[in-house]
């Protein structure tokens, strides 16, 4: 099967598997892991913060680093499309005690006058805002991504008012890859990044936490407190090693891979819209006439499982496990699509 539902369905390649099986290893409880404190290293170096956090998933660091920031009774600001909104099981109420104020952005990216305008004065009978968080890429928005010059507006209204600045960097690369910014640039706006191995780099678990070495040290406490404390893990942690040392280089080939199915999707009779296709995410909505049943069954039919996001509403995601003959045959398979 070709399966688009998602970049975290990928498998590990050979090479990955050699890596992961060669791995030193330690308790990491105890913080005697060597993979897992060189991954750790690794990826804080790259985007110039003092210190990192392995966890098993993107939710469990986006989770921590809610809680890390805030206490119960806060609000947290965020677009209305947000991951840790939508996707997160209801985690920043259960977890941290926190309510949302979710703005309604511009295709998932929210401006520093939006962000104003809803931060709450300090009167008592109003919850404290305490967080602001973004996302990149915009996941339910289409793969978008925030730019740097607007992060460094949001970044400077945010210390105006005293407010950390939290970013969900699931698929950072893939933002970076089409932004062309500088990681270490990038980051110094966030006062804390999560980032995602198993998505558009291609390995199979885990996600850090990045911030300060104070920040990341109560962070860890709250990783043992949310049951993410692993042991002998350097094996996953090689796999993200290795995908930092080889998968980034090979983003590109997703997007452009992506843009060859939205430049085909954009001249099917049976689609009505298609948000702009930048990274590697493809949202397209079909025509009020076309099932999306019958739709995803003819996928299967033709080999290809792939997600709906809403009525009528599809999402198809290019990653590392694809190749050519398979876009080819996406390709074929869409423009053969007779409703």
């Amino acid at each position: 099967m070709i399966d688009l539902r998602s970049d975290t369905v990928t498998r590990p390649t050979k090479s990955m598997l050699e890596a992961m099986f060669n791995a030193p290893l330690g308790d990491d409880v105890y913080g005697e892991d060597p993979t897992i404190n060189a991954l750790e290293h690794k990826i804080a170096s790259i985007f110039g913060f003092e210190a990192a956090v392995f966890c098993p998933s993107g939710t469990m660091t986006n989770q921590i680093a809610i809680k890390t920031h805030t206490i119960p009774g806060d609000e947290v600001i965020c677009d209305s499309t947000s991951h840790i909104y939508n996707y997160e099981g209801g985690g920043m109420a259960f977890n941290s005690g926190v309510q949302v104020r979710a703005i309604h952005g511009n295709k998932g990216k929210i401006t520093a006058e939006q962000i104003e305008e809803n931060i709450h004065p300090p009167i008592i009978n109003l919850p404290r805002t305490s967080l602001v968080a973004l996302e990149n890429t915009l996941n339910k928005a289409g793969g978008g991504y925030y730019i740097l010059d607007e992060i460094s507006i949001i970044s400077d209204m945010c210390k105006k008012h005293q407010l950390p600045l939290h970013l969900d960097g699931a698929r950072i690369f893939n933002a970076l890859e089409e932004s062309k910014d500088n990681a270490k640039d990038y980051a110094k706006y966030f006062d804390s990044i999560s980032v995602c191995f198993s998505k558009g780099l291609g390995a199979p678990v885990g996600s850090a936490l990045l911030g300060s070495s104070a920040f990341i040290a109560k962070a860890r406490r709250y990783r043992r407190l949310f049951g993410g404390g692993m042991r002998q893990a350097g094996v996953l942690a090689a796999a993200a090693i290795y995908a930092l040392d080889h998968h980034i280089v090979r983003i590109a080939d997703d997007h452009r891979r992506a843009k060859q199915i939205g430049d085909c999707l954009a001249q099917c009779t049976f689609v009505k819209e298609l948000l702009p296709v930048e990274t590697n995410i493809i949202i397209f909505k079909l025509k009020d006439d076309v099932s999306s049943d019958s739709f995803i069954q003819y996928l299967k039919e033709n080999n290809i499982i792939a997600n709906t996001m809403g009525k009528q509403t599809m999402r198809f995601v290019i990653h590392l496990d694809l190749t050519e003959d398979h876009i080819n045959s996406i390709i074929t398979c869409l423009k053969n699509y007779n409703h």
